[in-house]
């Protein structure tokens, strides 16, 4: 039989990198699914199991998500909120509607920008610690270590960072709102001659308790793909420090590209 013509090998090739891509993130996805149910196996039965997720440990990764984050997010959020004051005032005042800016902006705000910005933020900052910490105690063989001595390395490494990112970057996100509504109302003070009192009570009538929810939520998915992006990233680390560094790297990458897919899924479902 005869070899096939490189006209027709290019297409097979192609074919063949697609199958194994595609194997590859099923087999991720599976993996992170499993890291998802053992970690709530842990927080659920791990006190009867005489292993508790320690409360110290989720502790120390809320204050590095979380508190130590505020700094950065508030400067981000503020900014953020200033530029959709300018833009929505620069078009409206097209349509002479300058002052309907306020409604625009809490919408954008709480339900699309707070969440999103947050969400990168974390995913960028503490995502990627995750990921090169995992895979620095992977390479070390710490990760062997833990099993060797009975300690389950998911209820010790990933369900305690799992919780303290469900609580802490929805908190972010209702933060990032509050700063970044104060950004708009400063600008457009300044612009429109409108008081911050003013601006507040046209937020607070415009704004409706599902507005706020829909952020909310958004962030609570996002930080289950945070973790689960940076875990499996970090438990697949080879190659020593230059695999920590390519791994880490990817988990910026895909964290990211998975908040803004989602964000895109969740926006289009819970608009129809």
């Amino acid at each position: 039989m005869s070899a096939p013509s490189s006209a027709h090998s290019a297409p097979l090739r192609w074919i063949s990198r697609l199958g194994e891509a595609t194997v590859h993130g099923v087999t991720e996805l599976g993996f992170a699914s499993v890291l998802l149910g053992q970690s709530l196996f842990w927080l659920l039965l791990g006190r009867q199991r005489r292993q508790p997720v320690r409360l110290s440990a989720m502790a120390a990764q809320a204050m590095e998500i979380g508190i130590l984050a505020l700094p950065i997010v508030s400067v981000l959020a503020l900014t953020i909120g200033a530029m959709l004051a300018i833009q929505g005032i620069y078009t409206l005042r097209m349509f002479g509607a300058e002052s309907r800016v306020t409604l625009g902006v809490a919408l954008s705000v709480t339900r699309e920008f707070s969440p999103l910005i947050t969400g990168i933020l974390v995913a960028g900052r503490s995502g990627s610690a995750l990921a090169a910490r995992l895979g620095t105690m992977k390479i070390s063989q710490e990760v062997d270590a833990l099993t060797v001595m009975g300690i389950n390395p998911v209820r010790y490494l990933v369900a305690p960072a799992l919780v303290a990112t469900v609580v802490m970057l929805p908190l972010l996100t209702l933060w990032a709102d509050l700063v970044a509504l104060l950004g708009a109302g400063l600008y457009a003070s300044v612009e429109l001659g409108i008081s911050l009192s003013a601006f507040a009570q046209d937020t607070l009538a415009a704004l409706h308790p599902n507005d706020l929810l829909h952020g909310l939520g958004k962030a609570l998915l996002f930080a289950v793909l945070i973790v689960m992006v940076g875990v499996v990233n970090g438990a697949m680390v080879t190659g020593g420090a230059e695999g920590v560094g390519r791994m880490t790297t990817r988990s910026v990458v895909h964290g990211i590209a998975a908040i803004v897919i989602t964000d895109m899924l969740f926006a289009f479902v819970l608009t129809r």
